[in-house]
């Protein structure tokens, strides 16, 4: 730009950076070259430069109640880790999965933090609409993970598409059943009237046998289940399995497939059918005896990794990101199971 604008690079880099005098002719010469050249600061280099630092707040469930919440908070780590040089630093707000005050405390330490952004699961939908009101008057970016709020400002969400989701568990669950049989599906240890997105699962699966060649073959069914750890939950199980002895198949909604799996197999219900989520060691176990016929992989590690990614392009290297993110719905059998494990 200097060599034909035939001025010095000091020059150029006063008009760039609006600093220092230079006359008008020039600097009209200079943006024009500029222009022409669709010139593009190097926002990586700027920031290696710059010395700042940009706090990331990461509000998750504490992953040594719920084991699924370790490898969103790996990816997390993993991104931060892969940021740091840029100036990016997570700090981590844990909360447990199954207390809403325990959500709500963490939630409200956001703001002591003066975050530059935050990352956050909303798995207690109506308790986190408040905090996000808090943090767009706050003018805090935030992104939401697992679970997608359409109601909300969130910067961008990174996850499956929940309806989609339900809609292939149910698809899956239809191959090799043939009507009339009943399909349930299974809630296991959620508030379901406070998770948006296993509401979401659960109306693509219905939506799919609501078809009209399946209406009339397929009676679709809901449970939800208590805490596993609960005296209750057998008898749930038991209960159900006697008013409808022509259950063919399961769907759960959520990481717990291998506690209904355990019952399946303990009872023997060999003619049932079970659909799942997560690569959980627990779930893996079942998978590879058969008991889980297929499991759909939500990928939590890339959903914790790109949050952090989405919040540094938008706030490191003032790029405009997506607003959705979806990760695929990965089908995994016996079959395919070594190509996901340790990636």
């Amino acid at each position: 730009m200097a060599e034909r604008a035939q001025v010095s690079r000091g020059t150029v880099d006063r008009v760039l950076h609006n600093r220092g005098r230079v006359a008008e002719d020039v600097r009209q010469q200079v943006l024009k070259i500029v222009e022409e050249m669709n010139y593009e600061p190097n926002l990586i280099a700027r920031t290696l430069k710059s010395n700042r630092t940009y706090t990331f707040i990461a509000l998750i469930p504490d992953p040594d109640v719920d084991r699924y919440w370790e490898d969103p908070k790996a990816g997390i780590e993993k991104a931060e880790a892969e940021l740091s040089q840029y100036g990016v630093v997570v700090e981590q707000l844990i909360f447990d999965p199954y207390n809403i005050e325990s959500f709500q405390k963490k939630a409200t330490e956001v703001i002591n933090h003066n975050p530059d952004g935050i990352i956050v699961a909303p798995i207690f939908h109506k308790e986190v609409m408040a905090f996000f009101e808090e943090w767009v008057k706050q003018d805090i970016p935030y992104v939401l993970f697992n679970t997608q709020i359409s109601d909300s400002s969130a910067l961008s969400y990174i996850g499956q598409d929940s309806y989609q989701s339900g809609l292939l568990a149910a698809k899956l669950l239809h191959y090799g059943l043939t009507g009339p049989a009943t399909v349930l599906v299974a809630h296991v240890g959620e508030d379901i009237s406070n998770s948006a997105h296993l509401l979401e699962k659960e109306k693509g699966f219905r939506d799919y046998f609501s078809k009209d060649h399946l209406v009339g073959q397929f009676e679709v069914i809901q449970q939800t289940f208590d805490d596993p750890k609960n005296a209750s939950f057998v008898q749930q199980i038991l209960e159900l399995k006697e008013k409808n002895p022509n259950l063919k198949g399961v769907f759960v909604s959520n990481s717990k497939a291998f506690e209904l799996a355990y019952y399946i197999e303990k009872f023997s219900w060999n003619d049932v059918k079970l659909v799942g989520y997560d690569l959980l060691p627990q779930n893996l176990e079942y998978l590879e005896k058969g008991v889980i016929d297929f499991l759909i992989n939500q990928n939590p590690f890339g959903q914790g990794y790109w949050g952090i990614q989405q919040l540094t392009d938008l706030t490191v290297f003032k790029k405009e990101i997506q607003p959705i993110k979806y990760l695929p719905l990965d089908i995994i059998t016996q079959e395919n199971l070594r190509f996901y494990l340790n990636v």
